[in-house]
């Protein structure tokens, strides 16, 4: 069947590409799927265009919009086994991970359901009698929705619930890597009687059939969640047209222990910071920041713990982590280890790939844990998106809220002390989006998810993210008009 959903048909791509798709754990073949090029495009963009601007979708009661919403969640949850399972064929990811990502892919769309209706806007006080005057929200236009291929199912559920929410049309493109859920989805929103041209998928790599979501006149907001580099480029190509813009680019997000933590809490802790997924998080706390009276035991504990971490399959029930995405990403994290070495990192475990039943054939890393760094290095500096835990010394708070704030990135990080006050300060001082105390990783879709500096623009989840996707109008209205006589 037609991967590609435009103007509310399934269809192939019009130069009748295609792409094989590969479980990164074994090389096994997942599927093919159709390739997207330029014009597939621009053709999905015209009717979520003429969806906007002609279609009832803008203008049906939110009550409606979030009724629809609230049957793709229900429509999930029925098809959790096949989600899942379709996501971790993708990524490589445990299955028990992807079928976490599933309920939570399920909360997000019922949140967005009920957040629909949840505003409607408020009336401004004027000091007039003769004039009401209302803020009331529309919604956006048409949405770029581009998203990554590290949590596919999950972050495509975070742009597409409030852009359907808010009353907009979209085009999705996912990450050529992982497009199955994506299509699944689509197929989900279509039973659930999304109208044709509100919701169109187009799927291939960024070069060709990205491209057009960024400068084409007729998008009116692009959200992107990814790398650094592609945001950038992305952001530029929308200066053009002035779109609105919302980026997620990632981070090299601090994880501060002081030497009063609760160790057992903190080292556990510390070991799902940065090896959940192999380190293929935004989150991840890939820069472990130890307070010098701490330092040996504790690193000394990570290490013994990471390397007992086990390595296997989506469907290896022993395994605790998996492979990374593809043979190039691996590379890059093998480049970053060797470079950090190079500036003087100390190699405590990990650091070369692993060989053995059913390792061979898939792109593993082990957990790498590399001491005694500092903050010039690379591998501190910029994100190797891997299993890798660079370590870095201090000495009190001052030091450690210099060392966490040094650095492009502001998305997420942590604070691990049982002194309350001691971590509320640090928490406060820290220049992140996301700042958890005496935890790492849970969020929640009541709060806002985004970050500082340059790791992007705008909020996801929460009625922030809702806001993302729609305009503020101030309507002043007169209700006694009279000549002004400024002018006789």
């Amino acid at each position: 069947m037609p991967d590609l959903y435009i103007d509310g048909s399934w269809r192939g791509a019009l130069d009748e590409r295609t792409r094989e798709i590969r479980c990164p754990a074994d090389g096994s073949r997942v599927g093919v799927v159709d390739e997207a090029g330029g014009k597939d495009t621009v053709e999905a963009i015209a009717a979520a265009r003429r969806a906007f601007d002609e279609g009832a979708w803008p203008t049906t009661p939110a009550a409606d919009r979030g009724d629809l919403l609230l049957r793709v969640a229900d429509l999930l949850v029925r098809d959790k086994d096949a989600l899942a399972r379709a996501e971790s064929l993708d990524t490589g990811k445990r299955l028990v991970e992807s079928e976490y990502d599933i309920d939570d892919i399920a909360n997000c769309f019922h949140y967005f359901g009920r957040q629909a209706t949840a505003e409607a806007g408020r009336v401004v006080e004027t000091g007039t009698p003769s004039v009401d005057s209302r803020v009331v929200y529309e919604p956006v236009g048409v949405c770029a929705l581009i998203t990554p291929w590290n949590y596919p199912l999950l972050q495509t559920a975070w742009k597409v619930a409030p852009a359907l929410a808010a009353g907009n049309t979209f085009v999705l493109k996912p990450s050529e890597l992982t497009p199955h859920t994506a299509i699944h989805l689509m197929r989900l929103l279509e039973e659930a009687g999304v109208p044709p041209g509100v919701a169109n998928l187009v799927l291939g790599a960024g070069p060709e059939a990205g491209a057009p979501l960024a400068d084409h006149p007729d998008v009116d907001l692009v959200s992107f969640t990814g790398g650094l580099a592609t945001g950038r480029a992305l952001m530029a190509a929308a200066a053009g047209t002035v779109k609105k813009v919302a980026l997620e680019l990632g981070g090299k997000n601090p994880n501060i222990v002081f030497a009063d933590a609760d160790f057992e809490t903190a080292v556990d802790m510390a070991l799902t910071a940065v090896f959940l997924h192999s380190g293929q998080v935004c989150s991840a706390g890939a820069r472990l920041l130890v307070e010098d009276g701490l330092h040996d035991r504790f690193v000394d504990e990570i290490v013994r713990r990471a390397s007992r971490i086990r390595l296997g399959g989506p469907f290896d029930e022993r395994a605790q982590t998996g492979p990374l995405i593809s043979a190039a990403h691996r590379e890059k994290v093998e480049a970053y280890v060797a470079r950090g070495l190079a500036e003087g990192a100390v190699l405590r475990c990990g650091g070369e790939r692993p060989t053995g039943p059913g390792l061979d054939d898939g792109f593993y890393y082990p957990p790498t844990v590399l001491d005694e760094c500092s903050g010039d290095m690379s591998v501190v500096r910029e994100e190797s998106f891997g299993p890798v835990l660079t370590v870095e010394r201090f000495s009190g708070e001052a030091e450690a809220v210099r060392l966490a704030n040094d650095t492009i990135y502001g998305l997420a990080g942590a604070v691990f002390s049982t002194d309350e006050a001691k971590a509320q300060r640090v928490a406060a001082r820290l220049r992140i989006g996301t700042v958890w105390i005496n935890d790492f990783h849970p969020y929640v879709p009541q709060a806002e998810w985004g970050g500082f500096k340059q790791s992007g623009s705008g909020r996801e989840l929460g009625p922030s993210g809702l806001a993302e996707y729609r305009e503020t109008k101030h309507i002043w209205r007169n209700t006694d008009p009279s000549p002004q006589g400024w002018f006789g």
